[in-house]
This record gives structure tokens, sequence and C-alpha cells, in this order.
């Protein structure tokens, strides 16, 4: 009888790598071209898969291969085969088909929001999203983003494109909706202090969701006392409106204190404050504490800017579907590692070393390979000793 604890023997190769990504697309977009159609649906998977895996555009990558089709017909076919306004639905389904079987039954929950700044001619591009002043403009493109925390990983679980008019509430509210379908219990929402705000809180409130958001300083109140005093815990209120009406929403705010010691040239105390409704949460340094753990979420960004490809297109949809493929490829390394490289053993899985780097270095040469990507460049003269050995 076969021990299914042991290790299965066999290896998972570079072009499986591939295929997984590409028949994950290709299942789930449902693009289809005409019979006289040049090329294939996975044909364009492939090429969408190498520039993300590699970093860079799909025009640079189609002039370098020999096999691919042409970027401007990839390009083309893009924005005249994809419907983008299903980008956001179709793209959550693929973020969430193989993660959800790694969750516990119960996890963290992040609510983030990334602004990609903006620079271009502002009249000519859809779908910006106009914020304070950041990195020397106020337009950018905006997504909000749903993650799940478990044992030190980040799972991400929905994106949704933000544009001029949206609200944190309305995000908030459409992320909240989807944690209800799921089946595990949030132990916590750690949320973006963008949505420090009275609707947020009566929405996390009305879930009955434990929760910590960094408070801003909103009013002569908030401020002093976040200019004065020791940690401790305080009651504070904000008022909002809707629909015409008024009303309170009332929550404890941990404020936790600390000396700077002369970090970054900087002395005194810092005093951060965290509205904070949290079972766990007894003092203001657990406050600060558990809501630092929101902080590897940035560690996800930097991984989604290695693996996401480029483009100058001011095509919303387009976009937005290039930063969804730069998650999908995380998630899918996450899963991979998991449920496939990693060895189970009594006391939990040994995770063999598999970086998210070499993961895509494995995805990419697979793609060159199918691309036939250019391995040599014309010399104009025979060369001599010194290229050979």
């Amino acid at each position: 009888m076969t021990n299914e604890n042991q290790q299965a023997d066999g290896d998972i190769h570079e072009d499986q790598l591939l295929n997984f990504l590409v028949n994950a697309l290709n299942g789930s977009f449902g693009v289809s071209f005409g019979e006289n159609a040049d090329f294939e649906p996975e044909d364009i998977y492939e090429v969408l898969v190498g520039a993300t895996a590699d970093g860079t555009s799909i025009s640079t990558l189609c002039d370098r291969s020999n096999d691919s089709p042409s970027g401007t017909n990839i390009l083309h076919h893009l924005r005249t085969k994809f419907d983008f306004e299903t980008v956001s639905t179709v793209g959550n389904t693929l973020l969430q088909e193989h993660t959800l079987e790694l969750l516990p039954e119960q996890v963290e929950i992040v609510v983030d929001l990334h602004l990609r700044p903006y620079y271009g001619d502002r009249d000519e591009t859809d779908g910006l999203y106009y914020n304070e002043a950041k990195a020397g403009t106020t337009a950018f493109h905006a997504y909000a983003t749903l993650y799940a925390r478990v044992r030190n990983k980040r799972y991400t679980l929905a994106v949704r494109r933000l544009t001029d008019g949206d609200t944190a509430a309305e995000v908030l509210a459409e992320f909240l909706g989807l944690l209800d379908d799921f089946n595990f219990e949030v132990k916590a929402l750690y949320v973006d202090s963008e949505f420090y705000d009275g609707k947020c809180l009566t929405l996390m409130q009305a879930h009955n969701h434990a929760y910590v958001v960094p408070i801003i300083k909103w009013g002569n109140a908030i401020k002093k006392e976040l200019s004065e005093g020791w940690s401790r815990e305080i009651e504070h209120d904000l008022t909002t409106e809707f629909d015409g009406h008024e009303w309170t929403v009332e929550f404890p705010v941990m404020i936790d204190c600390t000396y700077q010691m002369g970090r970054y040239d900087v002395h005194g105390v810092a005093r951060h404050g965290y509205a904070a409704d949290a079972p766990f949460i007894d003092t203001p340094r657990d406050a600060r504490h558990h809501y630092s753990k929101r902080f590897g979420i940035e560690s996800s960004y930097r991984l989604a800017k290695q693996s996401l490809a480029m483009t100058s297109s001011r095509d919303a949809g387009l976009r937005l579907l290039l930063f969804v493929l730069s998650l999908v490829l995380q998630n899918s390394w996450r899963y991979l590692h998991w449920k496939y490289v990693a060895a189970p053993r009594r006391g939990g899985r040994h995770l063999w070393e598999w970086s998210f780097i070499e993961f895509c270095e494995m995805v990419l040469r697979a793609a060159w390979t199918v691309l036939g990507v250019r391995r040599s460049v014309p010399a104009n003269q025979a060369l001599d000793e010194r290229f050979f050995r």
C-alpha cells in the first residue's frame, strides 16, 4: 500500500509550470478566434505569462521571439477579443481557485489600497483615481486588494480597480460581502488607513468582525490625544452622513507610545493611534504588534513589481489584467510550493527552498523555449579564440 504521507516521486519541470499557468488562463477567460486566425488563444497566454514572469512588455518579448505572434497582433486581439469588464470577476475566480483549499478554518484578512502613480495626459486616459498628492501626482491607477494572511504567507483573494468617485465604504462593503461567502472564519481585519471613516467602521461593526485600523488625525480632539500623554486606551467617535442623515459611530482607540531613540535622526516620543476592537487586543502595544503584520503586504507588492508586465497603454482594462496576472503568479507559486513541493511530515510540511524569483525564472525559460526567443545575435565578422574554450 502506498504511504500517502511520503514525498511523491518525480519532478515539476519548467514546461509543466508554464502549462499549469496557461491552462488556468485558457480555462478562465475563454477567448475564441475565428477559423482563419493565425494563432490560438494559448499563444496569447504564453506571451502574457512570459512577459509577466520576465517583468517586461508584451512587445519586447515578441520582438525577441521567432515563434510568437507579433506584439501588435497580441495587443490588437487583447483589445478586441477580451472583455475587460469581466477581468475583475474572472481574475478573482482565478485567485481563489486553488487558494481557498490551502486556508485553515480561521484566517486574518488584510484590506489594502495600492496606488500606481500616473503622469500622462489625464484627458486621454480612462479609469484614473484621484487622491492626495503622492510621488508628484494626484492621479493614479488604483487597486484595492483583499488578502488572507496564513503562517506569514499572503494569498490574494480579490482585486478591485478603483476609479474616480469610488469610495472606501463601497469597496469595503464589496469585500465584506465576499468574505461572507467563504467557508473560513475571519479572525480579524487589518485595514488600510484609507478605510478609516465612519461608514467603514460601521460596516465592520455590522458584520461583527474584529478589526484594527490606523486612525487619521481628523479634528482637534484626536490631535490633542496624539500629542500628549503615554500609552492608553480611549473612546472616540466619528460623525458621518448618508442619504442626508447623520449618525455617530463610537469605537475604542489604542494609543501606543514609543521612544524614537534617534531612529532616522528623530528623537522624542512617537504616538500611534489605532481603532481596534478585537478580543485578543488588550493593550496599545498589542494593537501595534498585530497591525504591523499587515506591513508584510508590501512584500507582495515588491514581488508583484518583479512579475508585472510593463505597458504604456492607457487602457485601464489591460492594466488591470496585467496586475491580476502578477498576483495570479504569486498565488500559483504558493499553491504549487505547498501542494506539490513541500514534503509532508509529522508536525507539518517541510518547505523546500524554492523562491518566487526562481519560480519566475523557470516559467520564463519555458516561455522562451516555446516562443523561440533568440539565443544569439548576428556577428559581422568571424569570432576569435576569446569566444571559445
